[in-house]
């Protein structure tokens, strides 16, 4: 009887094992790919919104308000990419800007979300047209930009991630950093 039940659970217990050491062979053997292709779409993402600047340096100031992720500084006095990501209706959405030296924001783009299908992304889908409102404004105008109806949750978040870039931005510049 002991036989019949222990054999199965080591038998079952030796599969297990194994599967895990080859999962964690094969996880070693592409992390290196994937760290790489996610740094090449950062900085894909950073000269997106950013145009002027041919590179990026990562700025550390010792205070960035609370959802503020990362900040850059674009060479040659460009201007400045940051990321934030702030809650709205179907859970975090993360945006990434570029602000250019002269306090305008150049580009916005949502890097990732789980807002509601049909609803929620027409606040912050990339292709919805709401992010291209919000190009050329300051810290003072980009309030005046509407909330979407129907998914006001999503869009008042997306302001809320601006206001935070606009923050961030400031926070910067006063410091010098």
């Amino acid at each position: 009887m002991m036989k019949d039940i222990v054999k199965p659970i080591a038998v079952l217990a030796g599969i297990c094992l194994v599967v895990t050491a080859l999962l964690a062979f094969v996880n070693q053997l592409t992390l290196p790919v994937i760290v790489e292709a996610e740094e090449k779409a950062a900085a894909a993402a950073r000269s997106e919104v950013l145009s002027a600047a041919k590179d990026f340096k990562r700025l550390t100031p010792e205070y960035l308000p609370e959802g503020v992720t990362e900040v850059y500084e674009g060479s040659d006095g460009s201007g400045y990419v940051i990321l934030v990501q702030v809650k709205g209706y179907g859970g975090v959405i993360r945006l990434i800007a570029g602000i250019r030296s002269d306090g305008t924001l150049e580009a916005i783009k949502t890097l990732s979300h789980s807002e509601t299908t049909g609803v929620g992304t027409k606040a912050v889908d990339n292709n919805s047209g709401y992010r291209e409102r919000f190009a050329g404004t300051t810290a003072d105008s980009y309030q005046q930009i509407d909330t979407i109806s129907g998914a006001t949750i999503s869009s008042t978040a997306y302001k809320k991630g601006v206001g935070l870039i606009f923050d961030a931005y400031r926070i910067v510049k006063e410091a010098g950093v």
